[in-house]
């Protein structure tokens, strides 16, 4: 028994070695030809027999054993019907909602607001007026709305305003559901900064993005009919 037991460590251990060495093969084959690939962070086996996924922070690459050949693309399991390549960025994406510093956001709540997602959003962001007009039919939510002004030189401006009102809700609903100007304002706007480095932190480079309680986050103006797939989801899965 003990000489089976050596005989698996060591069977272990020989391949541990030899995975580490194809690793090292790949990361010093690419390093030298392409520059942008000097810093890989992970290097992995895939289900597909001879790929190797190469991940640079969120970016994800495939490469052959050799490191002689790189993908761009995403990988589809057939068989399973799943992107592979999706859902290995959802979840290098994913950012624990519990986390977020919410005292940083106002916070919209309708009918009992048990289910919640975060929201950043620009104030002249077309594609969050559409947003906001479509979540008006989302009921039992609660929204936690982080300012983001990304997209304009006055998207500071605006965001001040409606951060320093006395109603930011009101404020914000008048803004993006009725285009009405919000009065100027003004006040500690230390959480906007706040929000644009939570923002960069997290690679958020467009708006609106949605983030769901179990972390996955959605870029772009989706339809009531999908956050409510979505809200489903997450719920069912608790």
């Amino acid at each position: 028994m003990k000489f089976v037991t050596t005989l698996l460590a060591s069977a272990a251990l020989v391949m541990s070695t030899g995975v580490f060495a194809q690793e090292a093969a790949i990361r010093k084959a690419l390093g030298e030809r392409i520059p942008q690939l000097q810093n890989i962070d992970e290097v992995v086996a895939t289900p597909m027999k001879g790929l190797y996924e190469v991940r640079i922070g969120t970016d994800v690459f495939y490469t052959d054993a050799s490191g002689n050949y790189l993908i761009q693309g995403e990988l589809i399991d057939t068989k399973g019907r799943r992107n592979l390549t999706e859902d290995r960025i959802n979840k290098l994406t994913a950012i624990d909602f519990n986390a977020l510093p919410f005292a940083d956001a106002f916070t919209i709540v309708r009918g009992n607001g048990k289910r919640k997602i975060a929201v950043f959003e620009d104030p002249n962001c077309g594609y969050c007026k559409r947003f906001e007009k479509d979540l008006q039919n989302v009921n039992d939510v609660t929204v936690y709305l982080f300012l983001y002004p990304i997209l304009s030189p006055d998207s500071a401006e605006k965001s001040r305003n409606i951060w320093c009102a006395k109603d930011r809700v009101k404020e914000w609903e008048d803004h993006m559901l009725r285009d009405k100007v919000t009065p100027s304002a003004s006040c500690d706007t230390a959480a906007i900064q706040r929000n644009l480095a939570l923002g960069r932190k997290h690679k958020i480079t467009g708006t609106p993005t949605i983030i769901f309680q179990d972390g996955t986050r959605v870029p772009g103006a989706i339809s009531a009919q999908d956050v409510e797939k979505r809200l489903t989801q997450v719920n069912a899965a608790k």
